[in-house]
């Protein structure tokens, strides 16, 4: 059941979706495919190069949120598997949506992809690209959902150098995207929720790049700065390399 790739999904309630398109469409500097689905409700962010990973969805209701879609040779074991692992079902659409222990939605998907895309480069010196997937989660689901998302991804687990409140789950080679699981602090008892990581060459051009297009700071850090989008949808741009 382990993926062969990972696919984010920045799904977006209905009056911030075209606004959500644009500014990952910039921020990206990837191009858009035309939407498909029954209500025209998806689409993809195309890299120049290398496989596709960020994809759009136009909810039909209900917030801003993040979901994964992850690739396997045959959903519906994997969906068994998952099961075991503490999932459940949220729905069946001719495709199996589950839920984390913790809450956090994800699919399974039998679509190829092999080539993560390279770094985008934006201006002299800076490049970046979105480059993991951070689960944050509260302090009473931390244990459970880490081991759940370490064995529906085969990842081993381990302690960030960065901060004692990370781990990551180290992807093999030739995956777009890895994962982290951060533990919320103490008085953070909201569900489990999801944002996107970049990596950068240079963060303060790319901060000075992102204000530019719309988005706003809400903290520095040392090795990260989180940002909101023009939607408010909470990221970060990281040192590490894209």
């Amino acid at each position: 059941m382990h993926p062969s790739w990972i696919t984010a999904f920045l799904d977006s309630a209905p009056a911030h979706h075209q606004e959500t398109v644009g500014f990952w469409q910039e921020a990206t500097g990837y191009a858009v495919s035309p939407p498909r689905g029954a209500h025209d409700e998806f689409a993809t962010l195309l890299p120049p190069d290398g496989d596709a990973y960020l994809k759009v969805q136009r909810r039909h209701a209900g917030p801003d949120r993040i979901h994964l879609d992850l690739h396997v040779a045959d959903p519906l074991a994997a969906a068994d598997a998952a099961r075991v692992a503490g999932a459940t079902i949220v729905a069946d659409r001719g495709y199996v949506v589950m839920a984390s222990p913790a809450g956090l939605v994800f699919c399974f998907v039998d679509h190829a992809a092999a080539q993560p895309p390279a770094a985008t480069t934006h201006g002299p010196g800076s490049a970046s690209r979105v480059r993991q997937v951070a689960i944050d989660v509260p302090r009473s689901a931390y244990d459970r959902e880490l081991g759940f998302w370490a064995a529906v991804t085969g990842w081993r687990p381990r302690r960030s150098a960065v901060a004692e409140e990370f781990d990551v789950l180290d992807a093999p080679a030739g995956q777009p995207l890895g994962l982290l699981v951060q533990r919320l602090g103490a008085d953070d008892t909201g569900e489990v929720r999801a944002h996107l990581d970049w990596g950068t060459t240079d963060r303060a051009a790319e901060t000075e790049r992102h204000l530019g297009l719309g988005a706003r700071v809400l903290a520095q850090h040392r090795h990260w700065t989180v940002l909101a989008d023009p939607v408010g949808r909470v990221y970060c741009l990281t040192d590490a390399q894209p």
